[in-house]
């Protein structure tokens, strides 16, 4: 690391977790990723003085569980948020965020989940922030509820909130755009038994999907990246 890297602080949640494309686009931009796993005993900071923004990456856990480390987290969301630091929660981060700005989150009635890719689509708010991909790659059972005072910025169909910003600089997403190529072979193997829920997609509609829809995916990450964190060099002298 470089001593004029701006830090990022990076919240996983199991222990062979990476922080895909995210992680590697934010490197290529010039940050330097600072890994924490609070659910093993990492720390978090009280104050952002020495990160320029933070991400809460997803996991297989609930942003309902009475974890200690979960509860810990979704407090810990404060802090960037009251700095009005950048802030990202990807799936359960998302979820998080949510929580921590007095929203739910729950499941579906049905039990329909969303595991493979799916349509959304942008709001009014979403389509003059940016252009959104037709499908995303999802992961997950239960979805957030928009928080009061946070702006919808994309929905669908089995989660009718799919994105949303609060502040200047706070986003909760549901979908899963850091995902790699490597990583989706890894989670549906690994979490093969998820595959079998209600409404998740078949194995091979996710490989056969993902040449079609990731390319507008990726683009979507850089220019959201490019609107949400910059580039490294924005924070010299900072």
């Amino acid at each position: 690391m470089s001593i004029h890297q701006p830090k990022i602080l990076i919240i996983l949640h199991q222990k062979q977790s990476i922080p895909g494309r995210v992680g590697w686009m934010l490197q290529r931009r010039g940050f330097y990723l600072d890994i924490r796993r609070p659910r093993f005993g990492d720390p978090l900071p009280l104050h952002m003085d020495d990160h320029v923004g933070a991400v809460i990456f997803g996991g297989p856990m609930s942003a309902n569980d009475p974890d200690a480390f979960v509860k810990r987290e979704i407090d810990w969301v404060h802090v960037p948020l009251d700095e009005e630091k950048p802030f990202l929660g990807i799936c359960l981060g998302g979820q998080m965020l949510a929580k921590q700005l007095g929203g739910t989150v729950t499941g579906r009635q049905d039990g329909q989940v969303e595991i493979g890719y799916y349509p959304i689509a942008p709001t009014d708010e979403g389509k003059q922030m940016m252009d959104w991909p037709e499908r995303v790659y999802q992961w997950h059972g239960e979805g957030f509820s928009v928080p009061k005072g946070a702006c919808l910025l994309a929905g669908g169909d089995l989660f009718a909130n799919q994105a949303f910003r609060y502040g200047k600089a706070a986003y909760g997403i549901q979908f899963h755009p850091e995902v790699t190529l490597a990583m989706m072979h890894r989670w549906t193997v690994k979490a093969s038994a998820r595959l079998k829920l209600p409404g998740a997609k078949h194995r091979k509609d996710h490989f056969h999907s993902r040449p079609i829809f990731d390319p507008a995916v990726e683009r979507w990450l850089n220019a959201f990246l490019d609107l949400w964190i910059g580039k490294g060099e924005d924070y010299s002298g900072r």
